[in-house]
């Protein structure tokens, strides 16, 4: 921690190499938490890049009160789940252009169906609260565990389990004989 602070104050003074060696020290860790969280290796660089960036744009300003490498993970958990917003939303959309496309064939009766169930599994997700349904995308998209979701959320590990168990009784309950 000390070598990060150093690291900064080396940067906010206009080090390059001091940039170089904090890019190269959390870059590997924040790329692998993006791509658990968002299962998109370009999708995760991306964000990656995009925090570095804001870093780099916000030196001037930047105040660390806690641990580089927990304000970049927040950075990249935050931009993740944007990420994740807008892929909802765009499946959202996607399943209701499905919606009112004409049914001709038979095999478009089937896509039809599936983008129906999709789009009803979609909504009873998107009305999940907002812990609960990172809990459960963190656990099951981003193949994390129970206690790296934890530190993540600054929670305790029971609390992050107990926030993954009432996120699936509640999608169970919402979906009961709706999506089979």
């Amino acid at each position: 921690m000390l070598e990060d602070r150093l690291l900064l104050w080396k940067f906010k003074h206009g080090s390059r190499d001091a940039f170089r060696a904090i890019y190269e020290k959390y870059a590997g860790d924040m790329l692998t938490l993006a791509g658990n969280l968002l299962d998109d290796k370009v999708g995760a660089e991306d964000i990656v890049q995009d925090v570095f960036i804001k870093l780099v744009e916000s030196v001037g300003t930047f105040q660390l009160t806690g641990s580089l490498k927990s304000y970049l993970a927040t950075c990249v958990a935050n931009r993740s789940r944007d990420c994740i917003r807008r892929r909802v939303r765009q499946r959202n959309a996607m399943a209701k252009q499905a919606e009112k496309t004409p049914v001709e064939t038979k095999s478009t009766v089937h896509l039809a169906i599936r983008s129906e169930q999709l789009h009803k599994l979609s909504d009873a997700i998107t009305e999940l609260p907002y812990e609960q349904r990172e809990a459960i995308a963190l656990r099951i998209h981003g193949n994390l565990r129970f206690r790296q979701i934890a530190e993540l959320q600054n929670v305790s590990t029971k609390t992050v389990q107990s926030r993954y168990r009432y996120g699936l009784d509640r999608l169970r309950s919402t979906l009961n004989g709706e999506v089979k």
